[in-house]
């Protein structure tokens, strides 16, 4: 039989959840509060912390949700970390479910789309690079190499900046270390331009692309 004070926790738990994935901030924050003050592992709350951002996913996915609650999502997140971050030296999900490189490729300044896949990649888990825009193919290939990325997403609104992405994918083709690393695109695309740079996919949808990336880190583990 559970004591009083572990069902007490568990309620806490359900509820810190409930309350990330429902966007009540000043809930979420109260209650990370007592949880910490009664001693509960930081790990823990992230944890749960997280649970809640993936319903938040879902609910996005589901059009329950729109860009403005994302971002206040991220938000929570922050503040959350602001009160946990000094208890734990961990990184900042705890359990990341792998790193993603992402940027917008050289000669487009464009990243309202590549923002929002970062969003929502933080929030099903992923620990994001992002390297900004108007990004150099080296900056790309260097960081990659540094990184070992589970999947490399580049963004482009602009048609001309195709050649670059191309250039881009070529280059982390060519390297041994970053060859295996699985490339999706995003933005002004579609097959033409997927199959014209090289990437193994594309997507002008975030969460479609998230879905993928989720796919291939599924893959990497089987193999």
């Amino acid at each position: 039989m559970s004591d009083g004070k572990s069902v007490q926790h568990d309620d806490l738990s359900a509820k810190l959840i409930q309350s990330v994935a429902d966007l009540k901030d000043q809930d979420v924050l109260k209650l990370v509060q007592e949880r910490v003050s009664r001693g509960d592992d930081p790990l823990n709350i992230v944890e749960d912390c997280r649970q809640g951002m993936i319903l938040v996913g879902k609910r996005y996915e589901q059009k329950e949700y729109y860009l403005a609650g994302l971002i206040l999502a991220g938000e929570i997140l922050r503040e959350v970390m602001e009160i946990v971050q000094p208890l734990t030296d961990k990184n900042y999900f705890g359990k990341s479910l792998g790193k993603v490189l992402i940027g917008t490729v050289q000669g487009d300044i464009h990243d309202a789309g590549k923002d929002l896949f970062q969003i929502l990649l933080n929030v099903h888990g992923f620990t994001i690079c992002d390297l900004g825009v108007d990004v150099a193919p080296q900056e790309f290939l260097t960081k990659a190499r540094e990184i070992k990325p589970v999947a490399i997403g580049l963004s482009c609104l602009i048609i001309s900046a195709h050649t670059s992405m191309k250039e881009t994918v070529s280059l982390l083709r060519a390297d041994p270390e970053c060859k295996n690393i699985p490339i999706i695109i995003g933005g002004q695309v579609n097959q033409d331009v997927c199959r014209y740079v090289g990437a193994d996919h594309w997507s002008e949808d975030a969460m479609q692309g998230v879905n993928w990336c989720l796919q291939q880190l599924a893959i990497g583990r089987t193999k």
